[in-house]
């Protein structure tokens, strides 16, 4: 039986164990878009989590939606990020940028160029969204036309390009919770009568076409993609009926030898899991929001995974698999600290066994 401490060696990843440290998103970018002056060190100080997966990252002007978060398209991004992958890989980590197009859950206000958000069709989220002005409704986005597809599918090729000349060892495509790719996936929030909405297979068509193009920009071996059947995030309205779509998915996207898919997974035991996993022939990645410390090592240990990525407790405990192993206590996250300012209040100063 296979443990989360049993090293993972696939053509993509050398791992010492199946832990990773899942996707968040910290808000401590500059104005432009390049890493805040400490996102080496918290990177690096997480490195012995083995495979780190970067916050979401624009691939664009259009893809952000948030304040401070960082970009991977500029010059000044990648010189940032390289300082990143760097350190990492200096302390003996893997690092994979996450591309994260958020679509319509943006507001003109935290964009650089203050346009209105885009989106498959043009049909608000229903959220609000932080500003420099306090909180707002996020606004009806313009969908966009098949050109503005086509354009966006390039967009991420050329980030995923960019991040490997940053240094990244690979990148992974956010089609999870409620961001463009999900959009696109999701019928409540895809409305269109072309070639990218109606049935499963056009409403998937996207999802493929950014895989393919990152794939064949940077390699099938440095290209991930995350999925979240289900999570009803920035109003998405997902029922087992559009189960057999991420199962359609699951299928083209174990031919394209990806270096693994990511699942945010929220429905328990629900059998899509094991259906998913039959049908993605390649490496699985399993994040399950509220994993409890008792829970870590289950999914791998059942075959339903071969590695578990940890969020929460990896923000808070930069030691984190020292702490699993011998038993020591956890520190506690700062909720408030989260996306606050961009010092280190919150972000570096979580304390290590050693310092503690």
């Amino acid at each position: 039986m296979t443990d989360i401490w049993t090293p993972l060696a696939t053509d993509t990843l050398q791992l010492p164990h199946r832990l990773a440290m899942a996707p968040m998103t910290r808000s401590r970018a500059k104005p432009d878009g390049t890493p805040g002056d400490l996102a080496a060190l918290y990177y690096t100080q997480r490195a012995g989590m083995g495979l780190l997966i970067t916050e979401g990252t624009q691939p664009s002007d259009d893809g952000q939606g948030y304040l401070a978060t960082p970009g991977i398209y500029t010059d000044a991004h990648v010189a940032g990020w390289r300082k990143v992958t760097d350190a990492v890989h200096d302390a003996g980590g893997r690092l994979f940028l996450q591309l994260m197009h958020v679509g319509r859950r943006a507001h003109p206000d935290n964009t650089p160029h203050h346009r209105q958000p885009v989106a498959p069709s043009a049909i608000a989220p229903g959220d609000d969204m932080f500003t420099m002005t306090g909180m707002q409704p996020v606004p009806e986005p313009r969908a966009l036309t098949p050109a503005e597809v086509e354009q966006t599918v390039a967009d991420f090729a050329h980030a995923a390009r960019r991040a490997i000349e940053a240094g990244a060892d690979g990148v992974e495509i956010h089609g999870a919770n409620g961001y463009l790719v999900h959009q696109f996936l999701a019928p409540n929030a895809n409305h269109r009568t072309d070639q990218y909405g109606g049935s499963m297979e056009n409403r998937a068509r996207f999802a493929i076409e950014v895989v393919r193009a990152v794939a064949d920009a940077i390699g099938p071996e440095r290209t991930a993609i995350r999925l979240s059947p289900g999570v009803p995030t920035g109003g998405i309205a997902e029922g087992t009926d559009n189960d057999d779509l991420y199962r359609y998915l699951a299928t083209a996207f174990g031919t394209m030898g990806l270096a693994y898919l990511h699942l945010l997974f929220v429905r328990g035991e629900d059998p899509l899991l094991g259906d998913l996993r039959g049908l993605f022939r390649g490496t699985l990645v399993l994040n399950r929001p509220g994993r409890q410390r008792e829970q870590i090592g289950a999914d791998v240990a059942a075959g339903l995974a071969d590695i578990e990525a940890l969020g929460m407790m990896a923000l808070a405990n930069p030691d984190l698999t020292a702490r699993l192993k011998t038993g020591a206590p956890l520190n506690a996250a700062r909720p408030a600290l989260f996306y606050a300012g961009g010092g280190a209040e919150g972000y570096t100063d979580y304390p290590t066994l050693d310092a503690a």
